[in-house]
């Protein structure tokens, strides 16, 4: 095991490993995300494109490794790409090296990066979207970072609802199923699907689909 770069951020210390072939991104110790996978990240990106209309505007929340960056590209769907990532550092690395995952995606014509905390960007913005996936820790019950908490709980997903438009879909990774977040995502936004992708150990990844009453 590689390090490759290290820094020291407002939250502490990010770290960019390398295993072989493959990335790690640890903070503060704790393993956040690396390259090996990826593939419910990239449902997260097409459940929520596919409950979106032609030409929506897609909010990504979490750059990470790049997986959600590169399904949304992929696709001719969106008219309009922004990703909000808290670390400039994570945005750096897409340029050397993690941009084969995200495979070049950031140069994309569509894509805005808005480098800042999603909570604090989103209370001070009025854009609104058709489409919001949401990757910012490891899920609802889980938060790596105390401050992530408050993105799942009542207050963060009503600021979430409020950047939706009518009709609009928020999909929301988590690393294991919550029961209590299903509730609150009716209550607050509306009908709720849930999409499991099993994992070589332990619980399915979950994506949660979320709806707008249009």
């Amino acid at each position: 095991m590689d390090v490759v770069e290290r820094v020291v951020t407002d939250r502490g210390e990010l770290v960019l490993r390398r295993d072989a072939e493959h990335y790690e991104l640890i903070s503060n110790g704790v393993f956040l995300m690396d390259t090996r996978a990826g593939e419910s990240e990239r449902t997260l990106v097409r459940a929520a494109l596919g409950a979106a209309a032609p030409g929506a505007r897609l909010l990504i929340a979490g750059l990470g490794v790049g997986f959600s960056l590169a399904e949304a590209v992929s696709s001719g769907q969106p008219a309009e790409i922004v990703v909000v990532e808290i670390e400039p550092a994570v945005v750096a690395w897409h340029d050397s090296h993690l941009a084969p995952y995200s495979g070049g995606a950031l140069r994309d014509p569509r894509v805005r990066v808005v480098t800042a905390d999603l909570g604090g960007w989103l209370a001070t913005t009025d854009e609104r979207f058709d489409a919001i996936c949401l990757d910012v820790d490891n899920g609802p019950d889980w938060t790596v970072f105390d401050d992530n908490a408050a993105l799942y709980g009542d207050a963060g997903t009503a600021l979430l609802r409020n950047h939706l438009n009518p009709g609009g879909v928020l999909a929301v990774w988590s690393a294991s199923a919550s029961a209590a977040y299903i509730s609150r995502l009716s209550a607050t936004i509306g009908p709720v699907e849930t999409v499991l992708t099993e994992v070589d150990r332990g619980e399915p990844d979950v994506v949660y689909l979320a709806r707008v009453p249009a």
